[in-house]
């Protein structure tokens, strides 16, 4: 079994369009490309017989079937920057030994397009719901804020279950509790710095201009949720500014940095059943009288996020600095034992062994065949009855917010066929 004709040209044209968020706009909220590429989606959807709505200018929808339950897919068409470190364009689908490559491959403009096509599928063999309809959500915003989907949730029908395949498989039942924190102040010394291009993503290059040197440094991005993936290239401007004997100490901003401990400045050394706090600094910015460091926390899900910011102010004051909360999301904890993950698992198990590097000793692995945490977030904390599901394969590199973003083509014909059960059988 291939990718189809049309299921190349589709992806082609959808990874194409550049769609990271942007300023707002009449009719485009979160910026005009992916306000674009939602109306290019819904068209296309159109085309192919679907029904089709926009909410908001924020998020959209395509359905087929007929009754009042629903079931829902929620997808999200905005991606994060480009980063540094591609050997391709990452606006260009490119295959390579039967493996495509392009940003939002994985997360998630792949598995959006992956959902439609098997919605597609079941409308061609005549498979249509008779009792329920079965609605694609599309927001445009995940990668920023998520309040496409919150302003979907307010104002249309919920889904009586829906899954989000923004994530890995088995299932997913927790997700950490999320910060986004900017710590701010004088910039002192007439420091220039321009590093990283979103808090979510570990910062590939970092630049400053210091005592009349011009200093860079190249890392390796991974998602700011596994940042042991990733060489943060912050951390190793400030390991060569000590090589340039640079006092970094004269500079608070690098002095915070330097000194920074997450556990210690935020007082979260909880350990839980979604593991241990996590951190990345996400960007550096320094220019005329301000400078600025923004970290990206993932919280184990029993610890109380009001503590960690309160004691982050505590210390970042001690430098001279602020902090500005920019993004806030509270854990979500599901019942794993409960019938729909249950049910989900179990549609795993059964199409594991087709994905790229399965070994038959995986069957035993409980973290490759139950419901795990994660410190990700998706939509499932922002529209309830939704739980995340697949995309990725537990034993292969994440490869969400990485440079060379790739999925085997024989992997996303699985997500077809997942996605095809899922509808037809739950």
């Amino acid at each position: 079994m291939s990718l189809t004709e049309y299921q190349k040209d589709f992806l082609t044209e959808l990874i194409s369009i550049p769609s990271v968020g942007g300023e707002p706009e009449d009719g485009a909220p979160y910026g005009t490309v992916p306000r674009h590429v939602l109306d290019w989606f819904l068209g296309k959807a159109r085309e192919a017989g679907f029904e089709t709505g926009v909410t908001g200018d924020r998020a959209g929808w395509v359905e087929f079937g007929s009754g009042d339950r629903m079931l829902g897919i929620i997808c999200h068409l905005d991606v994060v920057p480009e980063g540094d470190g591609w050997d391709s364009d990452p606006f260009t689908l490119t295959f390579k030994d039967d493996v495509m490559y392009g940003r939002g491959i994985v997360d998630d403009k792949g598995p959006a397009a992956a959902s439609f096509f098997a919605m597609k599928e079941l409308l061609e063999e005549g498979k249509i719901p008779e009792d329920y309809r079965v609605r694609l959500i599309l927001g445009t915003d995940e990668e920023r804020s998520c309040s496409c989907v919150e302003y979907y949730a307010e104002h249309e029908q919920i889904p009586d279950f829906a899954i989000t395949p923004d994530a890995s498989f088995p299932a997913i039942y927790c997700e950490k509790s999320i910060l986004h924190i900017k710590i701010y102040g004088k910039n002192t010394g007439g420091l220039w710095a321009d590093c990283g291009s979103a808090v979510n993503m570990v910062p590939a290059k970092a630049r400053c201009i210091i005592e009349g040197q011009d200093i860079s440094t190249e890392g390796k991005t991974a998602h700011g949720s596994r940042p042991e993936l990733g060489i943060n290239a912050i951390s190793l401007l400030l390991a060569k500014l000590k090589d340039s004997n640079i006092d970094i100490n004269k500079y608070p901003i690098f002095k915070f940095i330097s000194d920074f401990d997450a556990v210690k400045f935020t007082g979260c050394d909880t350990v839980d059943e979604s593991g241990a706090l996590t951190s990345n600094i996400g960007m550096l910015n320094a220019d005329g009288d301000e400078c600025s460091v923004t970290i990206d926390f993932r919280v184990p899900y029993s610890h109380k996020l009001n503590d960690v910011i309160d004691s982050l102010r505590a210390k970042a004051s001690e430098y001279g600095f602020d902090i500005e909360l920019i993004n806030n999301m509270d854990a979500i904890f599901l019942d794993k034992n409960s019938p729909s993950i249950r049910g989900l698992t179990e549609i795993w198990r059964r199409h594991m062994d087709k994905f790229t590097g399965f070994k038959e000793e995986y069957r035993d692995r409980e973290d490759y065949t139950e419901a795990i945490a994660i410190g990700g977030g998706t939509y499932a904390r922002h529209i309830p009855n939704t739980v995340a599901f697949g995309i990725e394969t537990p034993w292969q590199i994440d490869q969400c917010h990485q440079a060379n973003e790739h999925v085997p083509a024989n992997d996303f014909i699985q997500w077809i066929e997942i996605i095809k059960e899922f509808i037809v059988n739950c």
